[in-house]
């Protein structure tokens, strides 16, 4: 017997952190919203919910003017208050940014400036003396003391935004991973391995495979999702007083990834070194070698990527040596705490990040909301620090759906 096909006002692609605090927010704003969550995983938060470092950002990196400084500054103040009113543990500890030579002076001090313009509040260049102060066994010569950053366990405040979905009446569809998009008149039909789904309006917030459903839609190719695996190594328990919280380098301008950097867990207190930032083999690789022949393979082929790594090929060599080399990844940390050895480095988790490239080649940096039809909102770009910023984008793709789908109050 075949089976009959759901129908909802919204179906969400996606339950990652996007998509989860997107539908939340809609159905805060329209109570009475039939809303399904369609996730191909038979679990939530699988990709890049679950494989970050749990860094709440404070808007310090990114342009003035930008969805991400808008998004960040305000998402990391909403997801402080968040986690307090529902039990979540997120800590105020702080981060400082590093200069370890004087080539690093201008851009610290650009940060700086950044951040200011952005509105992140009680910001700090400091000298060798305070920078020892907060970080004891860290070296540099001068750094941005920010305090605004924290920490958090991504895949709680996920869990705890499907809870308030599921108690406001959403389906959360798991194991449904999506085959083929059709519209028709008054709606949308996905195909899923969990049975058809009709709705009135569709939001895509599919992370890795963001341009894969873009395109089952009949929405433009580009941009595309580029794949880069970050490896991560621990901090051997009894060393972890070699770094009390975050320690981060000043970025590279030209490059949309943060350098290898020492992160304090919540919880277990474990502390993360790294990630590096190198091609993933596949668009869920998260082991150096796993490899998706399709997924290589359209990465190789595109035009996009070639360019890219065209200009960027230097940073790729580096980023490489440092995936295979441990000692090539201890040199990076060393030029912050000299006192690591090569023994205080054991093996960690690793993530992989959903980049959008244009075909140009150039790494799209902010955050990219597309319409479609104006029965389909994508989410084509949203990396970090989408997870900090998430109830803030939840509330911009709110704002685009009522705008194009006219949702009544």
């Amino acid at each position: 017997m075949k089976r009959a096909m759901a129908r909802y006002d919204l179906a969400v692609i996606g339950a990652g952190i996007i998509g989860l605090a997107s539908a939340r927010e809609l159905l805060l704003r329209h109570p009475r919203l039939r809303v399904a969550i369609l996730e191909k995983e038979p679990a939530i938060g699988a990709h890049q919910t679950g494989h970050n470092s749990g860094v709440i950002h404070s808007g310090v990196y990114y342009a003035p003017g930008s969805l991400k400084a808008r998004l960040c500054v305000q998402g990391s103040r909403d997801l402080y208050a968040y986690c307090a009113a529902n039990g979540i543990q997120a800590e105020r500890c702080g981060k400082v940014i590093v200069a370890a030579d004087r080539s690093e002076l201008p851009r610290l001090a650009e940060l700086h400036r950044r951040g200011i313009a952005n509105g992140v509040e009680g910001l700090e260049l400091i000298g060798p003396d305070r920078l020892r102060e907060i970080e004891p066994y860290c070296v540099g010569l001068r750094a941005l003391w920010v305090p605004s950053t924290g920490i958090v366990n991504y895949s709680r405040v996920a869990a705890s935004y499907a809870a308030d979905l599921q108690r406001s009446g959403a389906e959360l569809r798991t194991s449904s991973g999506v085959h083929a998009i059709r519209q028709e008149a008054g709606g949308v039909v996905v195909q899923t391995a969990g049975g058809d789904v009709r709705a009135r309006f569709l939001l895509a917030c599919a992370g890795l495979h963001a341009d894969r459903v873009a395109r089952l839609s009949g929405a433009p190719p580009t941009p595309r999702i580029v794949p880069f695996r970050g490896d991560y190594w621990l901090l051997r328990p009894e060393r972890r007083y070699l770094s009390r919280n975050l320690i981060y380098p000043v970025p590279d301008p030209a490059f949309p990834f943060l350098g290898v950097h020492f992160t304090r867990r919540t919880e277990d207190g474990a502390v993360w070194l790294g990630p590096n930032a190198v091609l993933a083999f596949a668009r869920e690789g998260y082991r150096r070698l796993q490899t998706s022949p399709g997924d290589l393979a359209e990465a190789l082929a595109y035009s996009g990527f070639r360019r890219m790594a065209g200009k960027y090929w230097r940073t790729g060599l580096s980023e490489l040596q440092r995936d295979f080399s441990k000692r090539a990844f201890l040199r990076s940390l060393q030029r912050y705490i000299p006192a690591l050895s090569i023994a205080d480095l054991l093996p960690g988790p690793s993530g992989v990040r959903a980049q959008a490239l244009d075909a140009a080649g150039r790494l799209v940096d902010d955050f990219v909301v597309n319409v479609q039809d104006g029965r389909i909102i994508h989410v084509r770009n949203a990396p970090s620090p989408a997870a900090t910023s998430s109830l803030a984008i939840g509330r911009l793709v709110a704002d685009k759906a009522d705008e194009v789908f006219g949702l009544a109050p």
